[in-house]
């Protein structure tokens, strides 16, 4: 289960409708690769595939592969505004160690693959 805040909820779903594109919902995802071996992805997709989780956010309708689960359950998604504008963060409880700007992270049993120094 991943749990999205009303204020994330709602950027998404303004994003989402600039898209123009019916039938779009939220992927998340993870991938090998960052600082700490697993990175994050998010964006929308209107492909569904046949391992895809679906979950339903207050109008918004979330996808994540029966891989990326496996790291991604119980993440919390939010939004935060700064003086500098505002992003995503990522609040994952399985996370045991995550690189500075937190888009990558490792788990206590799984480590992923690092990016080459210099590339995160």
């Amino acid at each position: 289960m991943i749990t999205i805040s009303e204020l994330a909820n709602e950027k998404l779903i303004e994003m989402l409708e600039a898209e123009g594109t019916p039938n779009m919902f939220l992927r998340v995802s993870v991938k090998e690769g960052g600082c700490s071996g697993f990175s994050y992805g998010m964006g929308f997709d209107d492909e569904r595939n046949a391992d895809d989780q679906f979950m339903e956010h207050n109008g918004l309708t979330v996808a994540v592969d029966a891989e990326s689960l496996k790291y991604l359950n119980g993440l919390e998604i939010d939004f935060k505004e700064s003086a500098m504008g505002g992003g995503f963060t990522m609040h994952n409880p399985n996370a045991s160690t995550t690189c500075g700007c937190g888009s990558s992270f490792r788990t206590a049993t799984a480590a992923g693959k690092p990016a080459a120094a210099g590339e995160c």
